[in-house]
């Protein structure tokens, strides 16, 4: 049995833990802050319940094996999980509307020609034809196997982009998909806002950030009942279930090195605690900036550090508590597209009896992402105007606001940015942190390590690094 230390306790890191836990190792999370589940936050106030990270799932099948391999009770025994349908209304810069139903690529055709006109819905789907090329080539490589030591074969873009022009140029960024083949501007911004969701900017990510939308309509979007942080309190519960320790408030200083490999952790009170193996499920540039990095990985040697992504977009999210009840034909998840200086919002109105103090109120997020700001003040309102496109009379049914920006994001997870998953291509510049750290002995798990962020993918680096450290150098991913 071996002594794992666990660094912070975000998803992916839990994930980790409860998978050694029942492999038979004594594993103790030491969380620098008061409670678990990392970016997954809920805010409370005046009965009134918001999620402050992620309000929805997707590729549930990476919690359902997770409960599967940690216990008796199957994940739905846990937490409701609640297909969201319409995954999403579109409200585009010009006022035009169109609802896309969840996992259906005949009703998205249909929709998107009900609403955009004839022709748009072939366009959309022989976009997703190529984009599940993509996702079929890496899909392994980038979701399902420990990141390989020679990256070099992601370092093409595996989108199959249609090439146009005397000179048969090849597409290199996702806006330049979008401008070939899919011309329409509305059909230019849907594409872009799968991008924008993870803090990519449509026209630095690569062809392959396509695999997005391909992904969302393919398997489907989800709702946890009670909001997603009732996901980390079921992943927390069940860690606590497999006699994984919690230690909170308990910020770690150091890792500790001895014969070129980790052996503990340093704590801010001075202790050192002793391991076999440490996983730091803290963000990767977290480690750079408070030098949690140990001795394996000098400030001298930078190109000896975990690369991260080229990420400095954060999460803006406003939480709305309004009175009145939410209206008949209200959905779920509004993209409103951005017009002028306006930003693209999600808005998010879960209906869930569990987040409001009755049927006379609701409460709904607003979020954005956008470059990291010193003043969040006039983005705020600017949101709050966009929003009001999915929300009638917005501003005359407003109770109150919070705010919450990157500088929450910064303190609650030590990174303000927002990391995205995995992408091919760009000679493997959106390639995230290996699950295996220059200095043996240490991990990385969570949402800046292999195969990046995201909640399923989150989950599936704490399947990686598990599989790491039970079978060694030999695991080759799941099955």
């Amino acid at each position: 049995m071996a002594r794992i230390v666990v660094i912070g306790a975000g998803l992916g890191a839990m994930a980790a833990a409860a998978r050694l836990a029942v492999a038979g190792h004594r594993v103790t999370v030491y969380e620098s802050g008061a409670t678990y589940g990392g970016g997954v936050r809920r805010l409370t106030r005046d009965g009134f319940g918001f999620d402050t990270g992620p309000g929805l799932l997707h590729l549930p099948a990476v919690y359902r094996d997770l409960f599967v391999k940690t216990g008796k009770q199957p994940l739905e025994e846990c937490v409701t999980l609640t297909q969201v349908d319409p995954a999403s209304r579109h409200v585009f810069a010009d006022g035009t509307r169109a609802d896309l139903p969840n996992a259906s690529r005949a009703g998205t055709a249909a929709a998107l020609d009900a609403a955009l006109g004839a022709g748009a819905g072939a366009r959309w789907g022989d976009f997703l034809v190529r984009a599940r090329e993509a996702w079929d080539r890496t899909r392994r490589p980038l979701l399902e196997e420990p990141q390989a030591a020679d990256v070099t074969p992601l370092n093409r873009d595996p989108y199959p982009a249609l090439k146009a022009g005397l000179l048969r140029r090849p597409t290199t960024t996702l806006a330049q998909v979008a401008d070939r083949e899919l011309r329409d501007p509305r059909l230019v911004a849907l594409l872009g806002s799968y991008a924008w969701g993870y803090g990519f900017d449509p026209a630095d990510a690569p062809a392959s950030a396509a695999v997005l939308p391909y992904l969302e309509q393919t398997f489907g979007t989800w709702y946890v009942d009670g909001g997603i942080r009732a996901l980390a309190d079921a992943v927390y519960e069940r860690c606590v279930q497999r006699r994984v320790e919690f230690v909170f408030d308990a910020e770690v200083t150091d890792v500790v090195e001895e014969a070129g490999r980790a052996t503990g952790v340093r704590l801010a009170d001075g202790r050192t605690v002793p391991a076999d193996h440490v996983v730091a499920g803290a963000p990767v540039p977290a480690l750079y900036r408070e030098g949690i990095v140990g001795p394996g990985l000098p400030a001298s040697r930078p190109e000896t550090w975990p690369r991260h992504q080229p990420v400095r977009t954060g999460r803006v999210t406003l939480c709305l508590a309004l009175r009145g009840a939410r209206e008949s034909g209200a959905v779920h998840r509004t993209v409103v597209h951005a017009a002028a200086a306006l930003p693209t919002v999600t808005v998010l109105r879960p209906g869930d009896p569990a987040l409001r103090p009755d049927d006379a109120h609701e409460s709904v997020t607003v979020t954005a992402t956008t470059e990291i700001l010193p003043s969040w003040t006039a983005f705020a309102e600017r949101m709050l105007t966009q929003a009001e496109a999915a929300v009638p009379d917005l501003r005359d049914r407003l109770l109150w606001q919070e705010v919450r920006t990157p500088d929450d994001t910064l303190l609650e997870t030590g990174a303000a940015e927002v990391p995205g998953p995995a992408l091919a291509g760009d000679k493997g510049r959106w390639l995230p942190a290996a699950n295996v750290s220059p200095l043996p002995g240490l991990y990385f798990a969570g949402g800046w390590s292999h195969p990046g962020g995201g909640l399923a993918h989150a989950g599936m680096s704490g399947a990686l690094v598990a599989g790491l450290i039970v079978e060694g150098a030999d695991f080759r991913g799941s099955q």
